[in-house]
Formats: C-alpha cells, structure tokens, sequence
C-alpha cells in the first residue's frame, strides 16, 4: 500500500497548510490542534532513502556514490534537488576556498573538472 502524502501549501491561495488533524486507525481516536508538520514527510519515499543513506554513511558522497553505483556529480545532483525541496540552499553560506578544493581534489572527492569549475578556471 503506497502512502499519499499531504500536500505542504494551499492548492487555492498557496499558503503554508497546518496540520489540524490527526486519526489512529487501530481505534479511531482522533485529536485535533494546530500541529507541527514534518518537512522531511512530505518528501517522496526515494528522497528519505536517499537521506537515510547520506546519514549513514556519515556525509561521505563517494561512499554514497559507491553503494549507489552511481557518479559523484550524479549523487551530488540528487542530493541538491533534496535539499532544494526542503529549502535549503545548498550554496548559501559556503565560501569554498582554494586550499579546500584543491585538498577534495587530492582525495578523490572530485575529478579535475570539477575542481577547474568551483575555481572558477
């Protein structure tokens, strides 16, 4: 049985909706309020796994990539398109400096190509 998945804004206005409900269906009980939604809920089931992934392996995306069998610039796609749908800016606040590069260079983490791009070269 696949889960549906609230929506997060109004289909009419736009707005943020509020989670006001809540039923058990073991027995019914139902309880009503203004409740804190879950973000990380309204994902789809490929984005949590994709998530749980990344946390098990520590933030390693080459470990990622490995599990995966997938490119590194392939899983730091999906990654970024994760982090979009919960807004968060993956760029924002990230000042990469050269050393920092050039050291993720040396281990692996990314090709020539990539190191030239956040170079700016």
């Amino acid at each position: 049985m696949t889960a549906n998945h609230a929506p997060r804004s109004c289909p009419v206005c736009g707005e943020q909706l509020h989670l006001t409900r809540l039923a058990c269906q073991g027995c019914g009980t139902e309880l009503s309020g203004d409740f804190e939604t879950c973000e990380f809920c309204a994902l789809s089931s490929a984005d949590r796994q994709l998530l749980k992934l990344f946390l098990g392996s520590r933030g390693n995306l080459k470990a990622m990539e490995r599990q995966l069998g997938l490119s590194y610039p392939t899983v730091r796609a999906r990654m970024d398109s994760v982090l979009g749908r919960l807004g968060v800016d993956a760029k924002e606040g990230q000042s990469e400096s050269q050393l920092g590069v050039l050291q993720a260079l040396a281990r692996g983490d990314v090709d020539l190509e990539q190191a030239k791009a956040r170079l700016g070269a």
